[in-house]
This record gives structure tokens, sequence and C-alpha cells, in this order.
């Protein structure tokens, strides 16, 4: 078995996929597993990017149809969390707006995440060096805050975080571990960016949110294919088996191999 097929197969991606099939099967998948945990409902970020928009889709479906069917309220929480003054965070609200989304919040991350960064810095200098937080380093401290307050409201409101990887973002890492990577629950995990996409269109995603390019929103500027280096398109493609190009394969399976600490439990002794 190549490493292609070793990985689409922990992965569980299908080469082709019916939307209206797959949101019923993972619609089933939360509405179980918040029967299962005995949870009130479903927390789930919106970043105003294509994952979160299916995301919420799917949440708000499972507790209105578990509100309908058990004669009690679940509810689906719609959490915003820009740092600071967020340029797309319309496409955040037009999302809740679109699912008709009855709880909303937003938690601004900026004097939290202003104020560990200053914490690391003084840890700097305490051990004799002089230098400011890496923006990679604060990038990973925006995706623990944003986590950290998502637990707080889902601690005392009973509710499951849900996350928003999927097979495309495990296959390169492409997650902060312990960040948006640290959830309850992965209603997209075996779907490509492609498929995603897809489901978007079938669930109603609006068309600035289906057309934006992919970001993980963690500095001015950043997207995914041009931090990876890599289309979304090949990504997609090698997860449904298709024949790629030989250096990009040669880079989606390095990224795979390096980042393989990402999804390997913890290691111990």
């Amino acid at each position: 078995m190549t490493l292609q097929e070793q990985i689409i197969e922990r992965f569980g991606v299908k080469p082709v996929i019916d939307p209206e099939e797959e949101v019923r099967r993972r619609v089933d998948f939360l509405k179980q597993y918040v029967l299962d945990v005995k949870a009130t409902g479903l927390l789930i970020a919106i970043s105003g990017g294509i994952d979160s928009a299916v995301a919420t889709g799917l949440c708000k479906r499972a507790t209105d149809e578990l509100t309908a069917e058990t004669g009690r309220e679940y509810m689906t929480l719609g959490v915003f969390q820009p740092y600071g003054e967020q340029e797309d965070i319309a496409d955040s609200y037009a999302v809740a707006e679109a699912f008709d989304l009855k709880y909303k919040a937003e938690t601004n991350i900026e004097e939290a995440v202003d104020e560990i960064a200053l914490e690391v810095e003084y840890s700097f200098k305490a051990i004799g060096m002089s230098r400011h937080l890496s923006r990679g380093g604060k990038g990973n401290v925006k995706a623990r805050t944003r986590m950290v307050m998502q637990y707080a409201l889902a601690f005392d409101l009973n509710l499951l975080v849900v996350g928003t990887d999927h097979a495309s973002e495990a296959l390169t890492g492409f997650f902060t571990k312990w960040g948006d990577g640290a959830v309850d629950i992965t209603p997209l995990s075996s779907l490509n960016k492609r498929q995603i996409r897809q489901i978007a269109a079938y669930l109603g995603v609006p068309d600035s949110v289906l057309q934006k390019a992919p970001t993980a929103g963690l500095w001015e500027g950043q997207t995914d294919e041009n931090e990876l280096g890599i289309k979304y398109d090949d990504n997609s493609d090698y997860l449904e088996g298709k024949e790629i190009a030989p250096e990009v394969r040669e880079k989606l399976e390095k990224h795979y191999l390096k980042t393989e600490h990402k999804r390997a439990p913890i290691p111990g002794i």
C-alpha cells in the first residue's frame, strides 16, 4: 500500500460524495453524540470561512431536529472571536443570519492575547534574551486563546465545542495543536476541501464566504495556500486518489510526515 493509499484510508475520504447524504449522516452523528453525553447543545466558532460556515449549518440542523424530536430546547451557540478589528467579521455575522442562529456571542481576544505575549517577552528577558514573540508564536496564542474562551462558555452552558478540522488540513497538519485542534467533536474530518465546498453550496452558505480565499486569520494577509505553497485542488485530488504532479505529491507527503506529532496520541512511558 502506498503512502497515499494509507493516508486516504486513515482519513476515510471518499473519491466522490453526495452532499445531501453527507449532510444527513453528519447531522445524525452530531445529534447522537449530544444525546449520548447529555449535552444541551453545540458551540461553534464562526470565523467567516467556509469550514466554520458548513459546521454551523450542520450544528443548527442537528439542534433544531433535537428540539423538535424531544420537546426540549437544544441550542447552537455561534461565537465570533476577532482579534481587534476583523476585516471580514461581516461574513461571520452573514453565516449566523443565513442559518438563523438564535444564540450568538462575540469574544474579542485582543487584550488577552496581547497580555500573554507581553508576559512571554518578560520571560525571554528573565532568561537573558531580548526578543519579541514571533509572528507564528503569537498566531498560536491567538488560536489557543480562542479555544480557552470557547471552553469557558461551553462548560457553564453544557455545550460541546465543535471543530472544523477536515482531511485537507489533517493531511498537511495545518492546524494549531491545542488550538483549533482542541475540540470535542469533528463533523468534517473525513471531507476534503473540495467536498466541503460542495456541501457549503448545498447548505446555502453565503456567496461571500464561498468565494473567499481560505485563511486561518492568524495575521494580516495570511492565506492557507500561500503559507503551505500547495493548492487545495491538488490537496483534494491527492485525497481522492488521483495522480498529481510528483513535486506536489512530495511536498504534501513531507508536510504529512513532519506533522505526525499533531495527529498522534501524546507519547508517554
